[in-house]
């Protein structure tokens, strides 16, 4: 019998957002952060799964990029995998924060070849600007034959849900093995339903980015 498998889900973390120019808001974005890493190791999980905006801009300060290292340091530390994409707000032209990151073994950057958790296969799409999503090549990803499940992780406004832009149906039909799930960031509410055999939800984000999200924040 497999053994059950644990996954946390979180997105939008937006470190280094200075709500209001204020630095104590820029706290709280780290500490929420903080919280679910925290949680990750008391629960004992398989693995974190990021889903996209760790920090809140292409070009966060060194001193939350250093903070940030301090906080992934403990889940390794745990041996408990991060594993991550890039979201829309910190994404540069070529080489991403996550692959610094990756290189310094805090990070599993998530894309065409899956991470297997257990007889899990867990790939990644980072952030794709609308006018790239129509053309967007499903053909590139490498099926895992000893995986039992798949899970894909998106950084994406993602139809049925409020201001949709790519069809979650089209990328379950077009995807060249059977989800399971899919993990989403970039919607900032919860948000969970199934598409045919597929779980698609959004964890929504770890700390209040507008007075409009009056929501509890959490992750999944």
């Amino acid at each position: 019998m497999d053994r059950e498998i644990r996954l946390i889900h979180t997105a939008d973390t937006h470190i280094g957002y200075r709500q209001y120019h204020s630095d104590v808001r820029r706290r709280d974005f780290l500490e929420a952060f903080e919280k679910v890493i925290d949680d990750a190791i008391d629960m004992k999980v398989d693995a974190v799964i990021h889903a996209g905006d760790l920090f809140d801009s292409r070009n966060p300060t060194l001193e939350d990029i250093l903070e940030t290292i301090q906080i992934m340091s403990k889940l390794k530390a745990a041996e408990i995998p991060l594993l991550g994409i890039v979201g829309n707000h910190e994404s540069k032209q070529q080489t991403q924060w996550l692959d610094l990151l990756e290189n310094m073994r805090l990070v599993r950057r998530l894309g065409n070849s899956p991470f297997m958790a257990g007889n899990i296969a867990i790939y990644g799409i980072d952030s794709i600007p609308r006018p790239k999503i129509q053309s967007f090549d499903y053909s590139v990803f490498e099926t895992a034959r000893e995986a039992t499940h798949n899970i894909l992780v998106m950084h994406q406004l993602m139809k049925p849900f409020p201001f949709g832009e790519w069809d979650v149906a089209e990328v379950i039909h077009s995807f060249p093995c059977a989800l399971d799930a899919i993990l989403l960031g970039d919607y900032h509410k919860y948000e969970k339903t199934k598409v045919e055999n597929t779980w698609v939800t959004y964890c929504g984000s770890t700390e209040r980015n507008s007075a409009a999200e009056e929501e509890p924040r959490g992750y999944n």
